[in-house]
């Protein structure tokens, strides 16, 4: 099992367009600490070209969820991508 399946899973059960987590509820979901670059933005968002390292990704975006950081505040907004 990878180490963000469980909060794949979790996110697949929301029905709310958008939701948040904080850092500790993403924590428990994994049953380990986020790693500390996920204090940066950039940590959150597609990067450039594709990195197989960037692995976290996947436990949103193969849900058609994007993700934003809440800088200084340990919380995440996911949010259904959308769709044209």
């Amino acid at each position: 099992m990878a180490k963000y399946d469980p909060l794949s899973r979790y996110l697949s059960r929301q029905k709310s367009a958008a939701f948040e987590l904080s850092f500790s509820e993403m924590e428990r979901l994994i049953g380990a600490l986020l790693p500390k670059a996920a204090a940066r933005a950039e940590w959150w968002s597609e990067p450039p070209s594709p990195d197989p390292r960037a692995v976290h990704l996947n436990a949103w975006r193969s849900h058609g969820l994007t993700a934003r950081l809440h800088v200084g505040q340990d919380r995440v907004r996911f949010e259904k991508a959308e769709t044209n």
